[in-house]
């Protein structure tokens, strides 16, 4: 038994794997419960209690969670203190001069996550070569150990000015420090990232430092959970790289988990393409809290070091230079809050009802109103059968909820509704906007994939605006997430800078950086006792025109370093380069980070294929009822039980596919086909 869970803002997914080998009969089924901070790992055991399973028969654990970027955003994690080289405790203050909003006069600096006091220094210095100028001076550590005991410190991010390239006096003070005082989280920035940027590099380290105790506490917590029900294997955690790692390494370093759950779906959408042949595709994930979308061009997604938490248009964010799938993350989903703001226009999110109340229908005391409640209102979602039957919706209750906002917009219950849903679908998107026209790929060569709860309810309306011809709800949509996870290799990214001319004289200056990573690499697989016949290396290059200050991430050939591939390497850069800016330059180019990728192949389920249709999609139908779309308005709209649609069902909306935890919206006039893997594809244009 394969099992997979994915914590998100209001809900906890499980998804589990079975293949029984004497019969040869497999099966893929899903859980969904509520979240349950701040004890999170209280809805993973509700989840594998509510699916009838037990960790005692698991032979695979994967988990994605929400816990270190609830502890960023919530400034839930702990006292955390500073050391750094002498005369650079405020590069985390002075941050960046540049301004997201250039015009805006008013802006301020985010404060820190280390208060000044906290920020305290060290004599030593290595220059930026990595030549050793001044040793550390280790005699003035016990006197800072007393200071931040005093201050009830917890956590303690370490450093240093060029540690990136030469890590020796990090390592020396480290190991006096765990000396000195045993019980005190420690970070050092060279176990965090080999970046060069000395304040994204010491952002990273604290925001490390900060949610290392909390996230390690949580992990522990999980693992004593499934050992107590008799689990027996090696839990694996869901990383922001795409991949998966072990519950000791991200313990070690929690920062690689900050986009957790988002990125298995992304995973999740390349793996299905691989097996039905959808190589473009935009992955949109549509859950309680918020929407999340990724773009997958020729079967891969962008990842990422430049990394931001609470970034907007007037806040420059936290940078966090850990290996992230690209993804554009908006606060809109199915419990994000429909309100007016001081103009008195309607808004949605980024507020959310969560999963304590929830939307007004759930009967939990929520009394705002939310897309959810918006859809209901619509006729989109069957009052009768929320979540798949476990809640009746509370129509008076969201009738209430809406009170405020139909007598001060005017109108009816209807349009108010019908304009929530307008605005909500228009924040989404704008967000794949963002991953797409924005960064110079045409839409309209692309599929849309939706999933999480939301995201078959809002897919084809998207899809519609931004003229991408198809669209595809996968199966088991509402937990596609957690079975990405099943479909996750172990990965571990290794980044190092070193700025070195790409030019066909200097194979052999590459081929060294490279090999000395892929060695290291290997070795630490060896060391963690995985089978080196299952690694597999992929290369990377961060490369820049000579003379600029940023980069741009391109997969570096494979095989032998020859003049031949470093020209291929060039020409790789240059597309790469005109695909994101227009142009492309004659200039000398420049690697700035090598990145090595290592993956350890794990065992993956198979996409089983369901059955053929048997007669017309009409026997499929199970109701009828009058549906809101939008400008179409209200029609009376067939209701489908999509688990009943067999391979090569096909049939022309309006119509409503009803599934536990997912709903269907295909305006009239459009072609919907089942695919042999029961996926639905809904054809746009």
């Amino acid at each position: 038994m394969r099992v997979a869970t994915d914590v998100g803002g209001t809900f906890t997914d499980l998804v589990y794997y079975t293949n029984d080998k004497a019969t040869g009969r497999a099966e893929l089924r899903s859980a969904k419960v509520d979240t349950t901070p701040p004890g999170f790992e209280r809805g993973v055991m509700a989840a594998i209690a509510k699916a009838g399973i037990a960790p005692a028969d698991f032979a695979f654990f994967s988990h994605g969670t929400t816990i270190v970027i609830n502890a960023l955003l919530s400034r839930k994690g702990a006292k955390t203190a500073l050391i750094t080289t002498r005369g650079f405790r405020d590069v985390l203050e002075i941050a960046r001069g540049n301004r997201p909003d250039l015009f805006n006069f008013y802006f301020r600096k985010p404060p820190p996550f280390v208060a000044r006091s906290l920020r305290t220094e060290i004599t030593e210095r290595v220059d930026y070569r990595g030549r050793v100028l001044q040793e550390p001076a280790l005699d003035e550590l016990p006197a800072l150990v007393k200071q931040l005991s005093a201050e009830g410190v917890e956590s303690i991010a370490v450093c240093f000015l060029h540690a990136y390239i030469n890590p020796i006096n990090e390592q020396a003070v480290v190991a006096r420090l765990q000396q000195l005082w045993p019980t005190v989280s420690i970070i050092p920035s060279h176990e965090v990232t080999r970046e060069w940027r000395e304040y994204e590099r010491t952002s990273t380290t604290v925001l490390t430092a900060y949610v290392h105790p909390v996230a390690k506490r949580y992990l522990e917590k999980l693992r004593g959970e499934l050992e107590r029900g008799g689990f027996r294997g090696a839990p694996y955690i869901m990383q922001s790289n795409g991949g998966i790692e072990t519950l000791e390494a991200v313990a070690r370093n929690p920062i690689t988990m900050v986009e957790s759950g988002p990125a298995s779906g992304v995973l999740g959408a390349i793996a299905l393409g691989r097996v039905t042949g959808d190589h473009n595709v935009i992955a949109l994930d549509i859950g309680g809290t918020t929407a999340k979308c990724s773009l997958i061009d020729r079967g891969s997604a962008k990842v990422t070091t430049d990394y931001k938490i609470e970034w907007t248009r007037t806040n420059p964010g936290y940078p966090i230079k850990t290996p992230v799938i690209d993804i554009v993350e908006i606060g809109n989903g199915g419990g994000s809050i429909a309100w007016l703001d001081e103009g008195q226009r309607l808004r949605v999110g980024p507020q959310s009802a969560g999963a304590d109340p929830g939307p007004a229908a759930y009967g939990r005391g929520g009394t705002k109103p939310t897309t959810t409640d918006a859809q209901l209102v619509a006729g989109r979602i069957d009052p009768r059968n929320l979540l798949g039957g476990e809640i009746r919706a509370d129509m008076e209750n969201v009738k209430r909820a809406f009170e405020p906002l139909v007598r001060h917009l005017g109108g009816s219950l209807a349009e108010v509704a019908r304009g929530v849903i307008r605005i909500a679908d228009a924040n989404m998107v704008n967000a794949l906007k963002l991953v797409s026209i924005n960064r110079g790929y045409d839409p309209r060569e692309y599929s849309l994939l939706a999933y999480g709860g939301g995201g078959a309810m809002h897919a084809v309306a998207l899809a519609a605006e931004l003229q991408v011809p198809q669209v595809i709800i996968p199966v088991n949509s509402a937990v596609f997430s957690a079975w990405g996870m099943l479909l996750t290799d172990l990965r571990r990214d290794y980044l190092r800078t070193r700025v070195t001319p790409l030019t066909t004289s200097s194979p052999g200056a590459i081929a060294e950086v490279y090999d000395d990573m892929a060695n290291h690499a290997l070795a630490q697989f060896k060391a963690d006792g995985i089978d080196l016949e299952r690694v597999r290396l992929e290369r990377f290059a961060d490369m820049r025109y000579s003379g600029q200050e940023h980069t741009v991430k391109v997969r570096f050939p494979d095989g032998q370093f020859t003049k031949e591939s470093l020209a291929e390497a060039r020409n790789r850069f240059d597309e790469a380069h005109e695909r994101g800016y227009t142009y492309k330059l004659p200039h000398d180019v420049q690697i700035v980070n090598f990145h090595v990728v290592g993956y350890a192949l794990v065992d993956k389920p198979e996409l089983p294929k369901i059955p053929a249709a048997h007669g017309p999609a009409s026997a499929a139908i199970r109701s009828r009822r009058q549906v809101d779309f939008d400008q179409h308005g209200l029609v009376d709209t067939p209701i489908y039980d999509r688990l009943a649609l067999g391979s090569g069902a096909e049939f022309v909306g309006p119509a409503i596919l009803e599934e536990p935890a997912a709903t269907t919206v295909v305006p009239p006039g459009l072609n919907v086909h089942v695919d042999e893997y029961g996926n639905v594809r809904v054809k746009v244009s």
